[in-house]
């Protein structure tokens, strides 16, 4: 046994690199783009460190060239969910007595090798399996999820440095344990830095994991997996099972040793996991943590003070990158009427300036959305604008999904407030204005409150200190990510721990501490070392 109280080493944000012409990463990305786009591969499930083949299969193809397969995965259903749930459990005993540092040590190796050797690897499957540019990918699936795995280390620390005091003669301390079943990480397609997060999150702190990645995001889950499996992770103790809806539903939430689910997706996916969990309440060993992101109708509220250009950088760029496919892209702004003249037309020009394309053609600002249903669900939003007397769009509103499900970066100015554009989820590149009387700044401050039943993330633009002021007072509960004078996009790990309440979920600060805090099950020990050997108080010696 070590006997020693380590430190972990200080954590550092990953610096982002640039992938100017002529850079090493350039070039090896690109080398590796071209490599991966050439080949296509088999994914397995991976259950109790094998990998599991099944009769039923998918494909996953690249959003901006939808005939290309990347690689074709395997299914699970129920058969594969219980061996998945039995190495779960097989694997706890061993993984959560070993030293926290232990632990900690694997996924510190794993940002090594990811922000090392696997970067171009794990960058191109990111560029080619969700459709980012090279920015994107690099900001999130190298640089956001070393960041997770190296902070997090450090967080846990924190965490079993966290102590009772004691009283004379004793000796109290906190037992930070696992918790008592398995955990289910449900992971989205957009983001994967969250999806490598949602899984060894709970992992790190000793729990055992069933991994569900988005069906559009298999590829990209897989590089991770590998990123993992080299750093050393036991078998059993993340299990990755590709699954429908309807298998989770029937097979995972209602099994008597489900201990918690880390999810991030749709706020209507999430509510039906929560209700089906409530439904099964009297199954469960104990009751199960509920922890997720779910959505977000983000907003930039402008003061008559703002910095257009400021204002305008920050609308496309938290707008319009990742295709607004991002749970805080900016999807509603506010203008006063005195602003707007001098912005509008700026703001226009810029919209139409952006490249939308292949990925791979790194002068390209945008790729194409995630996929056919997203692709359906965001044009019917801009067909409902070109449709509506209420609304009128200023710049983009052509899409073609001929080869691509390629959008292009769309403008729309609201005359209703209340329009559904400027009050319901998109997800995807649309932005929607209203612009406001310049005097009613504070009332329509009210209105940007409740206009929206998320509370994701939100920025106001101002130089005006006092109005800044008003604007953090009224939007408080607003956000859980509050930006003044930035975009709402772009959490840094350490930083703006990340998540917000009402429909956007259950705000536990992925990037925290206090989202590790959620998965252990913490004991209190007391040791007495001089314990009483008769049980009479001196009370009692007389009437």
């Amino acid at each position: 046994m070590l006997n020693a109280l380590v430190n972990t080493p200080a954590p550092q944000n990953e610096p982002v690199l640039s992938y100017a012409p002529e850079s090493a990463e350039r070039t090896a990305l690109k080398a590796e783009l071209r490599r991966q786009r050439a080949e296509s591969i088999e994914i397995p499930l991976f259950i109790g460190g094998r990998e599991v083949r099944t009769h039923k299969t998918g494909n996953a193809v690249m959003p901006h060239y939808h005939r290309h397969v990347l690689a074709s995965y395997h299914i699970a259903e129920a058969v594969e969910i219980e061996q998945a749930i039995a190495a779960a459990r097989k694997a706890k005993t061993s993984w959560a007595a070993l030293p926290w540092e232990a632990r900690a040590a694997i996924f510190l190796k794993a940002a090594e090798l990811l922000t090392g050797p696997r970067r171009a690897r794990v960058n191109a499957a990111n560029m080619l399996g969700a459709s980012k540019t090279a920015h994107q990918a690099e900001i999130d699936g190298v640089c956001e999820l070393a960041d997770f795995w190296r902070f997090g280390a450090a967080y846990a620390q924190r965490i079993c440095e966290e102590q009772p005091i004691s009283a004379p003669g004793t000796w109290n301390y906190m037992d930070h344990r696992p918790l008592d079943g398995f955990v289910l990480a449900v992971t989205p397609f957009n983001f994967l830095s969250i999806a490598g997060n949602l899984p060894t999150a709970p992992a790190l702190m000793g729990n055992t994991v069933l991994w569900k990645p988005a069906s559009s995001a298999v590829y990209q889950a897989w590089h991770v997996l590998e990123v993992l499996r080299e750093a050393g992770l036991p078998d059993g103790v993340i299990n990755l099972v590709t699954t429908s809806g309807a298998t989770v539903s029937q097979e995972i939430l209602p099994h008597p040793n489900l201990a918690g689910i880390h999810f991030t997706g749709s706020t209507e996916v999430f509510r039906h996991m929560w209700a089906t969990i409530g439904s099964n309440i009297d199954r469960y060993s104990q009751y199960p943590r509920i922890v997720g992101e779910t959505g977000g109708k983000d907003f930039i509220f402008a003061h008559a003070s703002a910095d257009p250009e400021a204002l305008v950088a920050a609308i496309i760029r938290g707008g319009y990158e990742f295709q607004g496919q991002k749970c805080s892209a900016v999807s509603r702004v506010y203008i006063p009427d005195n602003l707007w003249p001098r912005l509008s037309e700026h703001l226009v020009a810029e919209i139409k300036r952006i490249r939308v394309g292949d990925v791979a053609d790194f002068r390209n600002f945008m790729g194409a959305v995630v996929d056919r249903g997203a692709f359906a669900s965001i044009t019917g939003f801009i067909e409902k604008a070109r449709t509506s007397p209420a609304t009128h769009i200023l710049a983009g509103g052509a899409y073609d999904d001929s080869e691509g499900y390629f959008i292009q970066p769309t403008l729309v100015r609201a005359d209703d407030p209340l329009h559904p554009l400027m009050c319901e989820e998109i997800f995807g590149p649309v932005v929607t204005l209203y612009v406001y009387p310049e005097a009613d700044f504070e009332s329509t401050l009210h209105l940007c409150d409740t206009t929206s039943p998320y509370a994701l993330t939100g920025a106001i633009f101002a130089r005006d200190r006092t109005a800044i002021v008003k604007a953090s007072q009224v939007l408080r509960f607003a956000a859980g990510n509050f930006y003044i004078n930035d975009k709402p996009t772009g959490a840094v790990v350490g930083q703006q721990p990340f998540g917000g309440s009402r429909a956007s979920g259950t705000n536990d600060k992925a990037g925290s501490v206090l989202n590790l805090l959620r998965w252990v099950s913490p004991r209190a020990i007391k040791e007495t070392f001089a314990p009483a050997t008769s049980y009479p108080y001196p009370f009692m010696a007389a009437e």
